[in-house]
């Protein structure tokens, strides 16, 4: 076997790579940067695409642990393009890995703190997207409202979708309310 085998990253499957766009998609949609105030910025951006695959990755543990392959291998996929982003945007070599490093930490933290929101009162969940996805700005309390409303529903109409139907990248995001 060549020593090329052992150093090759697995390409991601077609629908795995369809998921994530459906994702980024969805996260760059102009409403949230208009109608929600969201921050029109790399952190911004970024804080969505993070939510967005939050509700996936929620939705896909819900029934089965089985779920597991397809999750892993999202998060592969949105921190491979987080790795690239960064490098495209000019950050060096010896920085990236630290930057995606901190990524990843701050990724775990919002999962944690999406969880718990969704999980107990509307005010944990707003109080999580205010330290989160309006850290850089001081959020109207409507935005809070709205983007808070957002994840809500999006999470109950996700209860809605077939897993497979998930898994193989064929679904969509619910409406804007």
């Amino acid at each position: 076997m060549p020593l090329s085998t052992f150093f090759r990253r697995s390409r991601p499957n077609d629908a795995v790579l369809k998921i994530y766009k459906s994702i980024v998609d969805q996260a760059r949609h102009s409403r949230f940067y208009t109608d929600f105030g969201v921050p029109d910025t790399v952190d911004g951006r970024f804080e969505m695409v993070t939510l967005h695959v939050f509700l996936v990755l929620r939705r896909l543990k819900r029934e089965s642990e089985s779920a597991s392959e397809a999750g892993q291998a999202l998060f592969d996929v949105m921190f491979e393009d987080m790795d690239l982003s960064l490098r495209e945007m000019g950050a060096g070599d010896m920085g990236v890995g630290k930057r995606v490093k901190a990524m990843v930490q701050a990724f775990y933290g919002r999962v944690g703190s999406y969880e718990a929101g969704l999980g107990e009162s509307a005010d944990v969940l707003e109080d999580a997207l205010a330290r989160n996805v309006f850290a850089t700005a001081e959020p109207e309390q409507k935005h809070l409202d709205l983007l808070a409303a957002y994840v809500r529903a999006q999470d109950v109409y996700f209860a809605t979708l077939d897993r497979a139907d998930i898994e193989a990248g064929e679904f969509s995001f619910g409406e804007f309310e």
